[in-house]
C-alpha cells in the first residue's frame, strides 16, 4: 500500500525533529539531525539551517508493517511551519493522503495549528495528531486535549488510554460496529476496521503523545499510522494516467517537476498531456531528501521528480489535465530593485524562475519596476537571500505595499482598432460589473453573420489570456463581464495577432471612460486571548478600522473575530503577541476584495499614469494613404468602422 503523509505544525512545535526520529526508526537515518544543530536531514538548505526553520518541503520514503501482513510504503513530507511559507505547505496538501499535525504539549494549540486543521478539513484529508514535548516543564496532556476538543474537533481521541475506553469511543462513531459492540460479538479486527473507516471519514482524529527529542512515543505513532491509514492506489494502477504537480526545483541546472500519480503509470520517454500540450518525459527520479536516483517508472500513489516538463505547481497532467487555483493568495507586494551591476532584465529572468517554483510570488513588471507578492516579513528576507545565494543578485527590497485590484461600477463600451499597413481588426466590447470574486467572464452578443465564429473565439481567448491592468493604479481588472458586441476582420489582411491588439485596446478604451473602483484585500481574523487583554486588543483593532463580531467568553479566555484591511493588519500579529504577552492565539486568512476605503489617497500614493503606460495604450491604430497612424482614446469612435453594428447589438442586449 502507498501512503503519502504530510507533517505540519505551528512553527517550533518540533515537527522536523519528529520527522528525523521517524526516519531513524524506519532505518533511513543512522542518527537524528537537529534543527538547532543545523544538521537535520529534512532541512538541508543552507537557508533553513541558518534560520532554524523549514522553508522548503522535503520528502523521504520508508516501509512500515501494518500489523496484518500488509506492507505500507510511506512517503513522508516535511512542510514549513511558518505562516509566511504556507503556500509551500498548501501545494503539498493537494497530494497527501493523510496528515500528521504536531502540537507542542507545552504551548498547546496555537494559531497556525487551527489554520492548518481548517485547511485539511476543507480538503477532507484524514488527520492524526502527535502531542510533542511532553517532557517539557508545563506540558499537560489533559489540558491540551481539552483545547483540541474545543478549538479543533470533539472527535480528537487520545490513543494512550484503556482498551475499553477506546472501544467505547470507536463504537460511538461507527454504526457498523455499534450493535456488535453492545452484544459482545465484536472482535479486535472489527474495531480496527471501524477505526480505519472513522479516520478516513474524519470522524476520528487519533492523538498520540510523546517527545521526539527524547524518542518517546514515536514507535506507537508509527504503528498507529501503519494500522489506521489506508489508500486504494492498488486498484488504480491500470487506469488512465493522472498526476498532479506539487513542486518545481532546479538541481545542477536541470528543471525538475515533482509529481504525485493519482492513477495509472508513468514511464520514462513517454509523452503525456499537460496544460501546455503534449510533452515528453526525459527522465524520472525517486526522491529521498535531496538525493535523486533514476527510476524507469512510477505507479499510482508514488511521487517522483520528472525532467522534461514545463508544468507548474497546481497543474494536473494526463487524463484530468487542468489547473487547481490556490486557496492562499498574497495580499501585499514588495518592489525589488537591482543593485549594479545587476540589470533589471536579468533580475526579471531570475524572479520568473523563482515564480515557476512558487506561483504565489506573482511577479509583475510595471512602469520599469519589478514587484513580487509576499505573505510576510520573513519571506521578504528569505527572498533576498535566495536571490543572492542562487544567482549572486544584490537587490534592495522596498517596504511592502497593498496588492490592489480594480473593477467598474457601471456598464461601459470600448472600441479597439488595429490597422497598420496590411493588418486589420476591430473589436467592440461592453464591460459590465460582475459578481464579487467572479474574475473576468466573457460572452458574445454580436448580431448574426457579422463576425465569423473563429474570430469570436479568438477574441474570447485574448480577453481571458492575461491580466488587464486598470487605469487607477495599474492593478489587475477583476469582477467584470466582458461582452463582444461587434467586430470586423479583413478577408486578406487579418491575422490572429491583430485581434489581440484590438481586444486589448478595446478593454483599455472602455476603462478610460468607466467609473473605476479600486479594490483592496481584507483579512478575516480570529483571536483568542486572556480576558484581561480584551480591552487593549479591541482598542487597537478599532484604531485599525476593523469590523468585529461580538466577543465570546469561555472560562478565562475570550475569542474575537472580524475583518480588517490587509494594509492595517500586516504587522498586527507582532503587536498582538506583545499585547497578550505571548498567551494569545491568532488565525487569519484572506477574506475578499472590497472597495478601498480611501480610494483617492491610494491612487495618489501609487502615482500611476495610465497615458504614460506605453505597454497598454487606450487609443487605436488606423490606416490612411498607405500608412498607419495613432488615434487617441477619446476620438476612436469617430474613426471606427463598426459603430452602427455595435449600437444595434447594444440595443438588442439592453432591450
Amino acid at each position: 500500500m502507498k501512503l503519502t503523509l504530510g507533517v505540519a505544525a505551528h512553527v517550533d512545535a518540533g515537527k522536523t525533529t519528529l520527522c528525523e526520529q521517524m526516519l531513524r526508526h524506519a532505518g533511513v537515518l543512522r542518527r537524528c539531525g537537529r534543527v538547532d544543530h543545523g544538521d537535520a536531514f529534512m532541512d538541508a538548505s543552507p537557508l533553513e539551517r541558518a534560520r532554524g526553520i523549514t522553508i522548503f518541503c522535503e520528502q523521504a520514503s520508508f516501509d512500515l508493517d501494518s500489523g496484518d501482513g500488509e506492507a505500507v510504503c510511506v512517503t513522508l513530507m516535511d512542510t514549513p511551519g511558518h505562516v509566511d511559507f504556507a503556500g509551500e505547505m498548501e501545494r503539498v496538501l493537494c497530494v497527501i493522503d493523510a496528515a500528521l499535525l504536531v502540537v507542542s504539549c507545552a504551548e498547546g494549540v496555537q494559531s497556525h495549528t487551527v489554520t492548518l486543521f481548517r485547511m485539511l478539513a476543507r480538503r477532507g484529508i484524514p488527520t492524526l495528531f502527535f502531542l510533542n514535548k511532553t517532557d517539557r516543564e508545563g506540558a499537560d496532556v489533559a489540558r491540551v486535549m481539552g483545547q483540541m476538543k474545543r478549538l479543533l474537533s470533539g472527535d480528537c481521541v487520545l490513543m494512550a488510554q484503556a482498551d475499553d475506553a477506546l472501544r467505547e469511543e470507536l463504537a460511538a462513531r461507527d454504526g457498523e460496529l455499534l450493535e456488535r459492540h453492545f452484544d459482545g460479538t465484536a472482535q479486535r479486527a472489527d474495531y480496527l476496521r471501524a477505526a480505519r473507516r472513522c479516520v478516513a471519514a474524519r470522524a476520528l482524529f487519533p492523538v498520540f503523545a510523546g517527545s521526539a527529542l527524547c524518542d518517546t512515543g514515536v514507535d506507537a505513532l508509527m504503528q498507529g499510522i501503519a494500522a489506521l491509514c489506508r489508500t486504494d492506489y492498488g486498484r488504480r494502477r491500470d487506469d488512465p494516467f493522472c498526476a498532479q504537480v506539487y513542486r518545481v526545483r532546479r538541481a545542477e541546472g536541470a528543471r525538475l517537476t515533482y509529481v504525485k500519480l493519482t492513477q495509472g503509470r508513468l514511464s520514462a520517454r513517454e509523452t503525456i498531456d499537460t496544460p501546455e500540450g503534449p510533452r515528453k518525459v526525459d527522465a524520472i527520479y525517486a526522491v529521498q531528501g535531496t538525493k535523486l536516483s533514476v527510476v524507469q517508472a512510477l505507479e499510482a500513489g508514488e511521487t517522483g521528480a520528472v525532467a522534461g516538463l514545463e508544468a507548474r505547481p497546481g497543474e494536473h497532467l494526463g487524463a484530468d489535465v487542468g489547473r487547481t487555483a490556490p486557496e492562499l493568495v498574497p495580499v501585499m507586494s514588495v518592489e525589488v530593485e537591482p543593485q549594479p551591476p545587476l540589470t533589471r532584465h536579468a533580475l526579471l529572468a531570475h524572479l520568473r524562475e523563482l515564480e515557476e517554483e512558487d506561483p504565489l510570488l506573482q511577479v509583475r513588471a510595471q512602469e520599469g519596476a519589478l514587484h513580487v507578492g509576499v505573505m510576510g516579513e520573513v519571506q521578504i528576507e528569505v527572498l533576498a537571500s535566495v536571490l543572492k545565494a542562487r544567482f549572486g543578485d544584490g537587490v534592495r527590497l522596498l517596504p511592502p505595499r497593498v496588492l490592489y485590484k480594480e473593477t467598474i461600477a457601471a456598464p461601459v463600451v470600448g472600441a479597439g482598432h488595429y490597422e497598420p499597413l496590411r493588418h486589420y481588426a476591430e473589436v467592440w466590447l461592453r464591460l459590465s460589473p460582475g459578481e464579487p470574486g467572479s474574475g473576468i467572464v466573457f460572452e458574445t452578443a454580436c448580431l448574426p453573420n457579422t463576425l465569423e465564429l473563429n474570430w469570436k473565439r479568438l477574441i474570447g481567448t485574448h480577453v481571458l489570456e492575461r491580466e488587464h491592468p486598470g487605469v487607477l493604479t495599474g492593478s489587475p481588472l477583476t469582477d467584470v463581464r466582458v461582452t463582444l458586441i461587434a467586430g470586423r476582420a479583413h478577408l486578406k489582411h487579418t491575422e490572429g495577432g491583430d485581434f489581440r491588439e484590438a481586444t486589448y485596446r478595446a478593454i483599455r478604451n472602455a476603462m478610460m471612460q468607466a467609473e473605476n473602483v479600486l479594490l483592496e484585500p481584507t483579512i478575516r481574523f480570529e483571536l483568542a486571548m486572556p480576558q484581561e487583554t480584551l480591552a487593549r486588543v479591541t482598542g487597537e483593532l478599532l484604531r485599525m478600522g476593523a469590523q468585529m463580531d461580538a466577543p465570546v467568553c469561555e472560562e478565562d479566555e475570550v475569542s474575537l473575530a472580524g475583518e480588517c484591511t490587509a494594509a492595517a493588519f500586516w504587522d498586527f500579529p507582532t503587536r498582538f503577541a506583545a499585547m497578550t504577552r505571548g498567551y494569545g492565539r491568532l488565525s487569519s486568512r484572506f477574506a475578499r476584495y472590497a472597495p478601498c476605503r480611501d480610494q483617492a489617497a491610494a491612487v495618489a500614493e501609487c502615482g500611476y499614469q495610465p497615458m504614460a503606460d506605453e505597454a497598454n495604450p487606450p487609443g487605436s491604430v488606423f490606416c490612411s494613404h498607405g500608412a498607419g497612424f495613432y488615434v487617441a482614446w477619446d476620438h476612436v469612435r469617430e474613426w471606427a468602422h463598426c459603430a452602427q453594428e455595435a449600437q444595434e447589438a447594444l440595443a438588442a442586449l439592453e432591450g
